[in-house]
């Protein structure tokens, strides 16, 4: 298997995991609600929307950290594949 095809599926296996964890980002902050008016007796309430929070917030890094890894890869891959593009139009 040559190189290019092993970076392609890893930044296929990259990119998979980043939209599959936007969409349990999605999942989880559309029942997240900016603003709630609670009484006392709505404490539970209150205590799910800090969860929510305290999970969309774990979420995070790891959304921006392989957001950026899948960027670089394929700004990588199209470089190197650029490269041998013109490395073979010299050539000839």
């Amino acid at each position: 298997m040559s190189t290019m095809m092993i970076l392609l599926i890893a930044w296929a296996g990259l990119t998979t995991i980043l939209v599959l964890l936007l969409i349990y980002r999605s999942t989880l902050t559309l029942h997240e609600d900016d603003q709630i008016f609670l009484s006392d007796s709505d404490a539970h309430l209150q205590r799910e929307q800090e969860e929510l929070s305290v999970k969309v917030n774990r979420l995070t890094p790891f959304v921006r950290l392989l957001g950026a890894a899948s960027t670089l890869l394929i700004l990588f891959i199209a470089g190197l594949a650029l490269y041998q593009q013109l490395n073979k139009t010299g050539l000839e």
